[in-house]
């Protein structure tokens, strides 16, 4: 019997949250996308068009099914790799329309706990693995840091918390930090295509007070864009941002079909 994915509304408080976001060409990413999905991409002020992969981390508590109490939840480390994405979806017969839809479709996702990568890897589409992670914060300055099983997803960052907003990373493909922020993850839905039903599991998300910084970072390591389809790229640091102390949670998954879809 086949277990529905994300069947639970989930909910947690984010202490800390740091996603780095990396600028490729969209050949590079488009072939990471399940049918259904198109590349979220931007075009910079010379003309290029870039796709973006996001490097998230999140120091998190009181991880449990939504309805129990906070003190019942887990205390959790976490790390993700996604991509940028939009889904059309067709709601004519309701009358809404066609709806474009911007998320993420997930690559791999990291945590310090054997028993929540188990149950992942049951109950969601997230391709949770376990790892050693840890994190630090001393004064004004936040460090993660990630030694996976493989060595293919290992990580340590460090961010700069205090003093005025950062600017925009040296090379960045943003004019502005306005366009920066739209590609500041994570976005509201995260997808994956329904290989029985032939459409996209859609997962929404909900937050409060979600108010990104940008930030400084010192990347010491970074191995998950030297393997697979990233090998030989030269992956650009678009932007950083940190947010801290936010409810977050998850509602269970909905498919939803592409627009333009047939059968």
């Amino acid at each position: 019997m086949r277990i529905q994915a994300h069947p639970l509304p989930m909910r947690a408080h984010f202490t800390d949250s740091l996603v780095l976001t990396y600028a490729f060409p969209p050949p590079v990413l488009r072939p990471l996308l399940t049918p259904g999905l198109e590349l979220d991409t931007y075009r910079a002020p010379d003309g290029t068009e870039y796709g973006f992969a996001a490097v998230a981390t999140v120091a998190l508590r009181g991880l449990r099914p939504a309805g129990l109490p906070p003190r019942l939840g887990l205390e959790q480390v976490m790390t993700g790799y996604r991509v940028f994405a939009r889904l059309s979806v067709d709601r004519t017969r309701t009358g809404g329309g066609v709806r474009t839809l911007r998320g993420l479709r997930i690559l791999r996702s990291q945590t310090s706990s054997r028993v929540l990568a188990a149950a992942g890897a049951v109950l969601s589409r997230y391709r949770y693995e376990h790892a050693a992670l840890g994190t630090r914060r001393t004064g004004d300055r936040l460090e993660f840091a990630v030694r996976s099983g493989d060595g293919r997803a290992d990580l340590r960052v460090g961010a700069a918390l205090g003093g005025p907003p950062a600017p925009l990373p040296e090379g960045s493909p943003f004019a502005d930090g306005r366009d920066a922020r739209r590609f500041a993850g994570p976005l509201p839905y995260t997808f994956e295509h329904d290989g029985r039903s032939g459409d996209v599991l859609v997962v929404k998300a909900l937050r409060t007070s979600w108010e990104p910084r940008p930030v400084s970072v010192d990347v010491e390591r970074l191995t998950f864009f030297r393997h697979g389809p990233f090998r030989g790229t030269r992956p650009v640091l678009a932007n950083a941002f940190h947010v801290a102390d936010v409810d977050y949670g998850w509602h269970p998954g909905v498919l939803m079909s592409p627009a333009g879809r047939r059968g």
